[in-house]
């Protein structure tokens, strides 16, 4: 894979721009927008960023820190969930804290926003307590987002218990947008205030760049990412006025800003940026070294991001709308839904041998891999694939009968399965692999899977999505059900 982006000089410079930062304050609540331990879209579309770029900078950082975590009751009351992964969101913040506290950061506690007595609410902050972590309930501010008066006064923002913290920064962070991250931020910092501390709040997004060009396709794929939010890109005119220079941000950002700096000012008592690019910390822009690749690489993205969206309509996970805005992108890119080179051939092959197929490119060559009495086109590609790689001949068997047959069976008898699925059949490989030696040298390869193209002619099941995803394909697929396959279940 091509280079564009250098990641050790974006961890130097982004590291010493918050250090800068929280140096202008006695503390500093840092906004994470996005993910801060797997940031995959950033790796899909700066090819070169490490997707734990962000925890790998905070490392440095680590001594001065802890973390608050927000979730959106709301979200939990129904069960939101993060779709790459198919977990709910409050099973990602128990994941976020594990991950944490086993990388050795501070974990402060759980701000649970708009809380409104709900019961899950209420397990899920039982569940918080028994396992040692401190939750804090915030409810809707009186008055936001208007009256600012009223917001930064006892009855809004005095109105939520503070959170008792000591390092110099806090990152607020959250599983998914609409967590009440900025709220949490904002109320800490009046309460700070109310203590005589001088408090500061910033915000750390990747995306848009703000100092790439409106339409460059980085910042195309952002809006095509969150297409669901209905987030669109924006010269910053708060930042034009301010400086006389082009910044990007985004709409919820900007027409947000002249409250945010109201309530910022009435918190501290002075005017602390004139715009909302100027609350960001974000260096990502400067360590792009290979324009050609990233813009490249942000065009496949985008196609994706595309096909994603089809599929969320067919589940009815999501509306038409999203689906037509990201088609819109692709034209303003110049771009269709072939343009990965690895859709054309799942779909010829597809109709030639009238069989659900995927296709997955390695380097320049595509394999493929239809359906079989036993197998489904996940697991065919990926034995096809890690042959292909280890250099064994196609008829090579690279699983024992004699550890298929009971599986089989025992999937029969259990759930009336006919066929493996790819946990199924990585759990197979491995353990032919103690006993033979071409099976263990083509499960060696699975690593040189990543980064790889793949397209389904089909909506590929979780727990097939979930391996591939896990093995760093990236996959498409078409919006269309497998044959017998029931959805509604």
């Amino acid at each position: 894979m091509k280079k564009g982006f250098d990641n050790a000089k974006y961890v130097k410079i982004q590291s010493k721009k918050i250090k800068e930062r929280f140096g202008l304050f006695d503390k500093l609540y840092l906004e994470v927008g996005g993910k801060l331990f797997d940031d995959s879209h950033a790796a899909r579309v700066l090819p070169g960023f490490k997707s734990d770029s962000k925890i790998s900078m905070f490392k440095e950082l680590k001594d001065d820190l802890e973390i608050i975590y927000c979730i959106n009751a709301n979200d939990i009351e129904r069960n939101k969930t993060r779709a790459e992964y198919g977990i709910t969101y409050d099973t990602e913040i128990l994941k976020l804290i594990d991950k944490s506290i086993n990388m050795g950061f501070s974990v402060n506690s759980v701000v649970i926003t708009l809380y409104k007595n709900q019961l899950s609410v209420d397990k899920f902050i039982k569940k918080l307590n028994r396992n040692g972590i401190k939750t804090y309930i915030h409810t809707f501010t009186k008055g936001y987002p208007t009256d600012v008066d009223t917001i930064v006064s006892e009855e809004g923002y005095g109105a939520n218990p503070y959170v008792e913290t000591t390092k110099p920064l806090i990152l607020v962070n959250a599983p998914g947008p609409g967590s009440g991250k900025l709220a949490t931020c904002l109320s800490q910092v009046y309460h700070e205030h109310k203590r005589g501390v001088n408090a500061g709040y910033a915000k750390f997004e990747t995306f848009p760049v703000w100092n790439l060009p409106l339409k460059h396709p980085v910042n195309i794929a952002y809006e095509a990412a969150t297409a669901d939010l209905k987030d669109v890109n924006m010269i910053d005119p708060f930042h034009l006025e301010a400086y006389g220079a082009t910044a990007i941000n985004y709409n919820r950002d900007i027409e947000m800003f002249p409250v945010l700096r109201s309530i910022l000012r009435k918190a501290t008592g002075k005017d602390i940026y004139k715009s909302p690019t100027d609350m960001g910390v974000n260096m990502i822009g400067f360590c792009i070294t290979d324009n050609d690749v990233v813009e490249e690489a942000s065009k496949k993205e985008v196609v994706r991001r595309y096909y994603n969206e089809q599929n969320s309509y067919k589940l009815g996970l999501s509306d038409q709308d999203n689906v037509e805005k990201v088609k819109l992108l692709m034209n303003e890119l110049n771009i269709d839904e072939s343009y990965l080179d690895v859709i054309k051939p799942a779909l010829d092959k597809k109709k030639e041998k009238n069989s659900p197929v995927i296709a997955l490119k390695i380097n320049k060559k595509i394999i493929t891999g239809k359906q079989t009495d036993i197998l489904t086109p996940a697991c065919s590609v990926i034995l096809n694939a890690i042959k292909y790689l280890s250099k064994l001949p196609d008829d090579i068997k690279l699983l024992s009968p004699k550890v298929l047959e009971p599986m089989l069976a025992l999937k029969k008898d259990l759930y009336n399965g006919d066929r493996l699925t790819l946990p199924e059949v990585l759990t197979a490989l491995s353990i032919c692999s103690a006993t033979n030696s071409m099976t263990e040298k083509a499960l060696s390869c699975l690593s040189k899977l990543k980064d790889c193209e793949a397209h389904a002619t089909y909506i590929v099941d979780n727990g097939d999505k979930k391996t591939l995803k896990g093995l760093k394909i990236n996959l498409t697929c078409e919006s269309e059900y497998l044959q017998n396959e029931s959805y509604f279940e």
